[in-house]
């Protein structure tokens, strides 16, 4: 589904508050019947690597100097190293113009849209931002600060929680400069195949747009490395013109804090935008970046967070699998479940915080209501699994417990 078509106004798409502000102002007053255990945000909470101390005390003295706004060769260079390897890209990233540091991930996905507005100059007053719906709520604040138009499309579960592609208006797509889409999604965890990914990259050529792939989740799976946009590209073998993919060490290493990340892809589109950050964007600290390149280069930490998240999921299947039926996504570290059978998401969770102390989100605090009143996320509840194992062990039970007691 996609919002009708209503007269543009400026943050229409930016919700009132953040979606954690909403849950305690929902839960404001209500007394938990058990100790509580809260299961909602994504705050990585396993170990970083070993080595992070270590490398910031090697490089302490460069806090002192300004960092070069395009990164340090060697950072690049294990960026476009580990892409190679992790994607199969035979060495096809542009190692001086295809890889940008960045404060995190996040600092890409909220200003990309403006470089796209204005690279792609198509004489529009409010071009159009293509989001997912749900979204992460940094999406709609992009829209925002390039002053677009936000088309939300809904991502549901009989199109693999992916916006669906077939259908879309070949007028919208002529207004558009940026699309944005994460793989594995975020909250649903699951991932776009490479036939997905270059359909999208065709239209993204056909109608001059950029796709801001957000891959944030890439390395937190199952069974399968899901595929990337890059190597989807690579296999078309027509290079990585209209796309920058986004991924930062938050996840893949437990590093949220270290504020580092990178967008690759498109070279000559990254090319001016680090001219653009030049001038207003803030540089990557040169132990932060130091810290990435010894990250980048070790999968050994990365495996075993992998091995942590698989656990939980496990005892999550044994939980909740013979109410539910399966809940273990492709990818990420949520569980995205339907709790239709019980209410909407808003009043299962205020009654799972009242009844038994688990404190989850409402999936409708994560998406927007569409023009009709609708909400793709107004029967499901999100729930992290990023606590230590025994926590996220009696949470999934008490959960289990509920859940059968009140069928």
């Amino acid at each position: 589904m996609t919002a009708s078509k209503q007269a543009y106004r400026r943050g229409a798409s930016l919700p009132g508050s953040n979606p954690f502000q909403r849950l305690a102002d929902l839960l404001d007053g209500e007394t938990p019947g058990l100790e509580p255990i809260v299961m909602t945000i994504g705050e990585p909470q396993h170990a970083f690597p070993d080595f992070t101390a270590d490398v910031l005390a090697e490089n302490m003295a460069d806090f002192r100097r300004y960092p070069p706004i395009a990164g340090t060769p060697a950072f690049r260079e294990a960026i476009a190293d580990w892409l190679d390897r992790r994607y199969n890209l035979g060495g096809a990233i542009d190692r001086e113009n295809g890889v940008l540091p960045l404060n995190g991930s996040r600092e890409g996905l909220s200003f990309g849209a403006i470089a796209a507005r204005d690279q792609l100059d198509k004489g529009l007053d409010h071009p159009v931002v293509i989001l997912p719906n749900p979204f992460y709520q940094t999406y709609a604040a992009a829209a925002h600060v390039a002053d677009a138009e936000a088309v939300l499309l809904d991502a549901v579960e009989g199109n693999h929680f992916l916006p669906d592609l077939d259908g879309l208006d070949p007028d919208l797509l002529e207004r558009t400069v940026a699309f944005y889409v994460a793989s594995p999604t975020n909250p649903e965890g699951y991932v776009a195949d490479i036939a997905y990914w270059q359909r999208l990259i065709g239209l993204a050529r056909k109608h001059r747009f950029f796709i801001f792939a957000d891959e944030c989740y890439s390395e937190i799976y199952r069974d399968a490395p899901p595929p990337g946009i890059l190597e989807a590209a690579h296999a078309m073998g027509t290079g990585f013109s209209n796309i920058i993919v986004l991924n930062s060490l938050s996840k893949r290493s437990n590093l949220a804090g270290l504020r580092c990340g990178f967008a690759a892809g498109d070279p000559e589109f990254l090319r001016k935008w680090v001219r653009f950050r030049g001038l207003a964007a803030p540089q990557v600290p040169l132990p932060a970046q130091a810290v990435a390149v010894r990250a980048y280069g070790d999968e050994a930490h990365v495996i075993e967070n992998r091995r942590l998240y698989n656990a939980k999921f496990e005892a999550a299947e044994r939980h909740l699998g013979p109410i539910l039926g399966p809940v273990t996504p492709e990818a990420g570290f949520f569980l995205w479940l339907n709790v239709e059978k019980w209410g909407d998401g808003v009043t299962v969770t205020r009654k799972l915080w009242g009844d038994i102390g688990v404190k989850v989100l409402p999936g409708s605090f994560l998406a927007s209501d569409q023009s009709d009143g609708s909400n793709p996320g107004r029967h499901f509840i999100r729930i992290g699994l990023v606590a230590p194992f025994d926590q996220c062990e009696t949470a999934l039970g008490r959960l289990a417990n509920w859940l059968g007691e009140n069928a």
